[in-house]
């Protein structure tokens, strides 16, 4: 260890033990993501869904995310490069609580109504098998 006695004791280099960078491609998958939960949200908390469950690797267990703090460990993500340990809702109710997989395929569906009902594209919101 050095010692300036303008700036005071020199410890070396900053840790380096922090995670790297996101990749391009990283960071542009976490901005996509951001834009889906924000349309997830917008869509499925009015029928009183509080957020995403997700399964975690590290202790094998579902972990229930309301909306606010999965877009806090996404935008911690982009900072970052990870996210923070946080204290889950007490005694969740499962049913307040939806899959990525599930909220994708439900934004899909209403995606997918609204394009059909949309005037002028010449199905005028009939089932496909009508067809």
């Amino acid at each position: 260890m050095n010692f300036d006695d303008a700036t005071g004791p020199d410890f070396g280099p900053a840790d380096p033990s922090g995670p790297p960078p996101l990749t391009m491609e990283e960071r542009a998958g976490v901005l996509d993501d951001l834009a889906e939960l924000e349309i997830f949200r917008t869509l499925l908390e009015p029928s009183g869904i509080k957020g995403i469950v997700v399964d975690c690797p590290d202790c094998d267990e579902e972990h229930h995310v309301d909306w606010a703090l999965m877009q806090a460990n996404l935008r911690q993500l982009l900072e970052e490069g990870q996210t923070g340990r946080h204290e889950p809702p007490f005694d969740p109710d499962p049913d307040d609580y939806v899959s990525w997989d599930y909220a994708s395929g439900y934004a899909d569906g209403v995606a997918a109504v609204a394009d059909r009902e949309e005037p002028g594209n010449g199905r005028g919101g009939r089932h496909a098998r009508e067809d």
